[in-house]
């Protein structure tokens, strides 16, 4: 495809309306939502009026200005027939004529009728595009300074650039709000860009892909072994293969065999020579970090380099190993033990006294065996050996507070607070989270407190571990809490993994399960899956577990009926979590969803409700947020109901608008934030973790088949607090229990505490 074809890719046998613009009724500034009524002057379709209504997403639109509207007419119930635009452009003259016309008229000051035709001479009928694409052939007119020609582009760009970016990318899938987005970045750079180096869009451009930019780089003739296309194809394989799927870096002999895989696709191969050229121009350019034959993105090698370095630095102080007698600490136990009317076991008492004498440790096990009492003690004890205060109410409004409890999620922070009695935080908020400007606090800024305890530790990612500990100051000491075996994080890294494996932090593990004890059969069944072990009573209805046999096709019905008993006994949507580990199919999330929505919060004439990309919301439905907006204190994982529905026609600002009630916040959503939540009456394993629920139901059956993972049911499983309901094929949770090869993440963490603590060492003792 050349590149003036691409501004002409409209289906000659599409509908259409070329008209005159008379006014515009409404216009949206942020989405571009567009009501407008034009003048008729030709059209295919079957219309006789003189003027029409048309609505889409447009740019603004000029007054007096001939534009071509393709769509089809809708019947509006209030408003009549509408015209509903889907693709448009202006209707430029077709003849020489007509374009001297234009361009000397009122549009551009300064064009007169002479210098118009010597334009149009040169450049010919289409000169709009030539100029557009070029403005330097301007230069060639004699009749034309430097200010006009600066004038005559600027008009066009501001009359056209956006119209000309929409109707380039159009054929591409991309619409009006990414190509908007597109052409506010690069303004009028945008042509040249999208038609000289499409993937510089990956770059600059949330929402473009490496497969979009592909398609627009073959789309205007790029060659398959063109340096650009491979230095993207590179990035790609880096952040899809390698980040997205948890790895800090990749090996760069992978890097070259998947690069070569993508971008070949029939054609000729890419050369070895051609990547690791291009390899070394985005290692010289700063894209990518180059150590031995591991290539990394920068952000993921400085998380993981400074993360190592904090860590081992806090790891070798030595002061806290003679803080106090140890008979202060046995009496400061003994009277919380009183106190509280426990004894604590003797793992859990070595715990408590590792956490008081070391700079950092690690505190692991599984469910059952007391993380969340321990937690309580070390803080307990802590207060009372120190002699500080654990009433947030004595603390004057800017003196800070001396614990800092922080958890991944919101709901796991707010276990910790109730379990402690103390505030807690997600890390996001105790950090400051301010989106793309990063944290409030870093090594520049540091937090202040003298304890922290970060439970749920399994979930941290590299990136926001490094931002944890970059922002820590040196006099504090820390306690990270976690459960190995779970799911490691969504993102890049297995920090809790590599930190025990390492052996520079002290870590003591919690084996004996006590809430057993308490007649938790839910407990038990984790742990035999967590050591690999079907129990042969799976089948077996317990006081607090049942398993229902059925085939993928019956997993909707049979988890229908179980929800519908459990609501009869008094139990609400909120108390009930479906799990599932994949989206699609007939026992995945989506369906699930739908289905349960229908059964708890069915429609109804005196029910509000919004469409969103096919998907009905309503007053009342559970919801799970997918993003970080620390503006609105809510966080990834975050669940909500949908309290208030209001319709644009009720606003000032004519947009829709939910209102989702959090825990302890209210959140206003309009059209560009929708995709913010989803429907949380199912939601995946992984968006459970660091959350507990009173009824939890997991169907389990081989469709799942890519997802299945002994750490992925031990993890649903544990989430958990008074009744787990399993269904699908007991063969299924049989192969999940029996792979335990998850796909080892390539991490150098482990190695790099290693070497960080020896040179540490070994600066000590020279």
């Amino acid at each position: 495809m050349d590149k003036q074809s691409s501004f002409d890719l409209f289906d000659e046998q599409a509908k259409y309306l070329k008209g005159t613009l008379l006014t515009t009724i409404f216009f949206n500034q942020e989405n571009l939502y567009t009501v407008a009524r034009i003048r008729v002057h030709e059209t295919n379709e079957s219309y006789d009026e003189k003027e029409a209504i048309i609505t889409g997403t447009l740019p603004p639109l000029y007054q007096d200005e001939r534009y071509i509207f393709f769509g089809h007419f809708k019947e509006h119930p209030k408003y009549g027939k509408q015209y509903h635009v889907t693709q448009f452009r202006k209707d430029m003259p077709q003849t020489k004529e007509g374009m001297v016309q234009y361009l000397s008229g009122d549009l551009f000051h300064g064009i007169g009728k002479k210098t118009a035709e010597a334009i149009v001479n040169l450049l010919g009928e289409n000169a709009i595009s030539a100029i557009l694409e070029n403005p330097d052939v301007l230069n060639s007119i004699p009749q034309l300074n430097e200010e006009k020609a600066k004038n005559l582009y600027d008009v066009l760009i501001e009359h056209q650039g956006l119209e000309q970016v929409m109707v380039t990318l159009n054929p591409f899938g991309i619409g009006p709000q990414l190509s908007m987005k597109i052409y506010q970045t690069y303004k009028e750079e945008a042509l040249h860009i999208i038609q000289n180096n499409p993937y510089q869009l990956i770059y600059d451009i949330e929402g473009i892909g490496f497969q979009r930019a592909d398609e627009l780089g073959k789309g205007i003739g790029l060659s398959y072994n063109h340096p650009e296309r491979i230095r993207a194809g590179c990035l790609y394989i880096l952040q899809e293969r390698g980040t997205d799927a948890g790895h800090v870096y990749l090996p760069s002999e992978l890097v070259m065999e998947e690069v070569k895989k993508l971008l070949t696709n029939g054609e000729a191969p890419i050369n070895d020579s051609d990547i690791f050229r291009e390899i070394e121009a985005l290692r010289e350019d700063q894209k990518i970090v180059m150590e031995d034959d591991r290539l990394y993105l920068p952000s993921l090698y400085f998380s993981e380099k400074g993360l190592a370095e904090s860590v081992t630095g806090i790891a070798s102080q030595e002061e806290y190993k003679e803080a106090f007698p140890h008979s202060e600490f046995l009496k400061a136990l003994g009277e919380l033990e009183e106190r509280l009317g426990i004894e604590y076991a003797p793992s859990q008492k070595q715990a408590i006294e590792t956490a008081v004498y070391s700079p950092i440790m690690v505190l692991t096990g599984g469910p059952g065996t007391g993380k969340t009492t321990v937690i309580k003690g070390i803080v307990e004890v802590y207060a009372e050996l120190h002699g500080v205060s654990l009433d947030p109410s004595s603390y004057k409004k800017d003196e800070p507070f001396p614990v800092l409890l922080v958890a991944p999620t919101g709901r796991a922070a707010k276990r910790m607070s109730e379990s402690t009695g103390i505030p807690a935080f997600t890390i996001h908020r105790l950090l400051g989270w301010k989106g793309g400007a990063g944290f409030e606090h870093s090594d520049e800024n540091p937090l202040e407190g003298k304890l922290l305890i970060v439970d749920e530790m399994s979930m941290v990612d590299i990136w926001l571990a490094h931002a944890l500990f970059k922002a820590v100051p040196g006099n504090i000491q820390i306690i990270i809490v976690g459960d190995e075996d779970q799911l490691p994080s969504v993102g890049p890294g297995q920090v809790l993994r590599d930190l025990i494996a390492s052996n520079v932090i002290p870590t003591v593990e919690l084996k004996d399960i006590y809430r057993q004890a308490e007649g938790s059969s839910i407990i038990e069944l984790a742990h035999n899956m967590k050591n690999g072990v079907l129990p042969n009573d799976l089948r077996k209805r317990k006081a607090d577990r049942s398993f229902f046999s059925c085939q993928p096709q019956q997993v909707l019905e049979v988890v229908k009926q179980v929800c519908q008993n459990a609501r009869q006994k008094g139990y609400t949507p909120r108390d009930i979590q479906v799990l599932a580990p994949m989206y699609k199919g007939n026992a995945g999330i989506d369906i699930l969803n739908q289905t349960l929505q229908e059964l708890f919060n069915p429609s109804g004439p005196q029910k509000r409700e919004l469409n969103i990309q096919q998907v009905a919301f309503r007053v009342g439905d559970k919801v799970l947020q997918l993003v970080n907006q620390p503006e609105d204190n809510v966080y990834n994982g975050d669940m909500g109901e949908i309290v208030s529905i209001i319709y644009a026609k009720e606003t000032t600002d004519k947009e829709d608008q939910l209102v989702v009630a959090f825990d302890d916040v209210e959140v206003v959503y309009t059209r560009s934030d929708f995709h913010h939540i989803t429907h949380a009456y199912c939601c995946s394993i992984h968006k459970s973790q660091g959350s507990e629920f009173p009824i939890v139901i997991m169907p389990v059956v081989k469709s799942y088949f890519r997802m299945l993972r002994r750490n992925l049911i031990y993890t649903g499983i544990t989430r958990s607090r008074e009744f787990l309901i399993l269904c699908g094929e007991e063969s299924a949770f049989e192969l999940a229990v029996q792979r335990n090869d998850e796909s080892a993440r390539y991490s150098r963490l482990k190695e790099r505490l290693t070497q960080f603590n020896m040179e540490n060492v070994s600066s000590m003792n020279p």
